[in-house]
């Protein structure tokens, strides 16, 4: 059973023990807060490395030998792998606040049951419940 939204604006889904859980409409807020905050600093963090690679580039030492070239291209690839690691992030926290606004928030997309209130506070960009994410990870 998916989730609903009240008239209030607090989402209620049962839990795999048959209990309603329900997010208030200020614990959703606090959570798209959360989800923002981290957008804004991740894209921050993204900012200042790509200028970092940009300026890597520009400092290309001429005579280096090719253990420091070694380590210059190493510590680039990092940075690059560290970017991309934190655009992903971004991806999944906007895709965290669009099912807030929509009101899927807290339901699987693979079974369509609650995600557990628990995993969510603990992981708030989680789309899958814990089984069909165990599912997914033994794949």
């Amino acid at each position: 059973m998916a989730a609903t939204v009240r008239a209030d604006n607090s989402a209620v889904a049962p839990s795999q023990d048959g209990a309603v859980v329900t997010w208030s409409a200020e614990e959703l807020k606090e959570v798209r807060e959360q989800l923002a905050t981290e957008i804004r600093e991740l894209t921050a963090e993204i900012a200042k490395a790509e200028m970092e690679i940009a300026s890597s580039d520009v400092t290309d030492g001429a005579g280096d030998d090719q253990a420091d070239a070694g380590a210059r291209t190493y510590e680039r690839e990092r940075e690059i792998a560290l970017t991309l690691n934190s655009r992903d992030l971004v991806a999944q926290n906007e895709r965290a606040i669009a099912r807030i606004d929509a009101g899927t928030y807290g339901v699987c997309e693979s079974c369509h049951q609650p995600i557990g209130k628990e995993r969510l506070q603990a992981f708030p960009r989680a789309t899958l419940c814990v089984a069909c994410k165990q599912r997914e990870e033994r794949r």
